[in-house]
């Protein structure tokens, strides 16, 4: 069970990026002159979401190296 919820973190995790990229492009796109703004933030909200994704892929190899 250990293996299918970090799979499921980082599938999570990888949709979730693919969605701000969507969004920071099409407002990139729409207003260009904010493109600074919109990357920052596209960058730290990525980057939040890798840490969230990579902590529980790490608590779920732990679950399965416990043999829970």
């Amino acid at each position: 069970m250990g293996a299918i919820g970090a799979g499921l973190a980082v599938l999570g995790a990888g949709i979730g990026i693919g969605l701000i990229g969507k969004g920071a492009t099409e407002g990139i796109a729409r207003q260009p002159e904010a493109a600074g703004k919109i990357q920052t933030a596209m960058i730290i909200a990525a980057a939040l979401i890798e840490g969230v994704a990579l902590f529980a892929a790490v608590i779920g190899f732990m679950a399965v190296q416990a043999g829970v």
